[in-house]
């Protein structure tokens, strides 16, 4: 086989090659009797009839592609092989010439992974700033335990708190027209935690049972309904129940009864481990974030137009999914956004198909390989997630010809993470909430 290569731009490359005529009209014999057994053809039964007879019924053209289909995989393959081409799409037929009885001249044209020029991304020294814990982290940590064991005692003697759940009904009015889903009867609302308009909880507090009242509001110019964006409305308020939360009291017993721990002190010590793992885990992400943006900052690589669009594409894609869960409608957030996404979503595919080649290159020079026990500790990971058996996960996703391959490109990052925080020195600043920094 006679194999020529061709470079040209955005790293694409052309190979044509030259296949003997023995294997073409093998091939092409094969490809004949293959489609013969999905014709039919009248006064034959179906796979027997001649090959001159499936030549006039599909005609020479679709049997020589069939039979280039058969030859390629082999001599394809062996020509990316034996020039080293890193390929990262489907090759495409671009000419050939498939004469009975001579050889097969075919080209292909193929896109190749672009060439990344890697800086230093071993021995670097990097400071990594990471939050302090705040002061009552623990406190309010151990508050947000006993408040989910707390009891709800009615308020009979008080006007409303602002740590008080009401019960209310309520009427909206803007610009003298109801407000469409803008009334209730008997609505709960914890005045400590209200997603509601900005103001609307704050003005439920110091209020008896039975008052009524109204309550002005502007809405936020954010607001998802047009009619209602940064418009003054006024809500009609009747307070029916104040409640408010009972802490119980902490004690071994209560412990016991209430969790996994036996006393208060095994409570206290898995609640300080927890913050504890919590600050470790911002540390991690921070330094894998710090070292990388280094090693980015340090390498370069140009990205052919072509891949940025699949990159693009496959965004998009992931854009639309996301907002149809969410019951968005696709054109109209395209309207909202403007110009300016399609511009984001270029931007972001650059940043992703960068940061993508970089980590491949680190992982081949570092020599970083993707072992079976590997996988199998992250399916297990990804199955405890999920709450599943690690078997059943496979069943569910086993089909996708994707999944392995995302997978293995998972490890692969967090190997390549791992393997630059082990290799560049770091220095640890905390931050505490005030910016002062205290170096680790």
């Amino acid at each position: 086989m006679e194999t020529t290569l061709t470079k040209g731009k955005d790293n694409l490359v052309s190979i044509s090659m030259t296949i003997p005529a023995a294997e073409a009209t093998s091939a092409y014999n094969s490809a004949a009797t293959k489609i013969a057994q999905y014709i039919n053809v009248d006064g034959f039964r179906k796979g027997k009839a001649p090959r001159a007879v499936v030549e006039r019924h599909v005609g020479v053209d679709r049997i020589q592609q069939e039979a280039l289909e058969i030859l390629l995989p082999k001599y394809l393959g062996q020509a990316i092989y034996d020039n080293k081409l890193d390929v990262i799409t489907q090759p495409a037929i671009t000419n050939y010439k498939f004469e009975s009885g001579k050889d097969v001249e075919v080209t292909f044209e193929v896109e190749t992974r672009p060439e990344v020029s890697l800086g230093a991304y071993k021995d670097l020294s990097v400071k990594v700033e990471y939050p302090a814990l705040e002061d009552d982290a623990f406190d309010k940590s151990l508050e947000g335990f006993l408040t989910q064991h707390s009891s709800m005692e009615l308020v009979l003697d008080r006007p409303s708190a602002e740590t008080d759940i009401v019960v209310f009904d309520f009427d909206g009015v803007c610009n003298g027209e109801a407000i469409q889903g803008g009334s209730a009867k008997g609505y709960t609302l914890d005045l400590a935690h209200s997603n509601f308009i900005p103001g609307f909880a704050e003005q439920l507090v110091g209020h008896n049972i039975n008052e009524e009242f109204d309550i002005q509001v502007t809405f936020p110019a954010e607001y998802h309904d047009e009619k209602l964006k940064g418009q003054p409305a006024t809500f009609s308020i009747k307070m029916k129940e104040i409640k408010q939360r009972v802490l119980p009291e902490l004690t071994d017993d209560f412990v016991k009864k209430s969790s996994r721990f036996s006393t208060v002190d095994e409570l206290k010590a898995d609640i300080q481990a927890y913050l504890d793992a919590q600050r470790e885990s911002v540390k991690k992400i921070n330094a894998e974030n710090t070292v990388f943006k280094a090693v980015i900052e340090a390498s370069s690589v140009e990205i052919p137009e072509g891949m940025v669009n699949r990159e693009v594409a496959s965004l998009r894609s992931e854009y639309q999914q996301r907002l149809a869960y969410q019951g968005v409608n696709w054109e109209e957030f395209l309207k909202s956004q403007g110009e300016s996404f399609e511009k984001s979503l270029a931007d972001e595919a650059a940043v992703r198909i960068k940061n993508s080649l970089i980590i491949d290159k680190i992982s081949k020079e570092a020599d970083i390989k993707v072992e079976q026990s590997d996988f199998q500790t992250k399916l297990t990971q990804m199955a405890n997630s999920y709450g599943v058996a690690p078997q059943e996960l496979i069943k569910q996703f086993g089909q996708n010809p994707d999944f392995l391959s995302t997978i293995s490109q998972q490890i692969v990052n967090e190997k390549v993470r791992d393997y630059l925080i082990a290799n560049n020195k770091i220095e640890y600043v905390e931050v505490k909430a005030d910016k002062e920094k205290v170096e680790a």
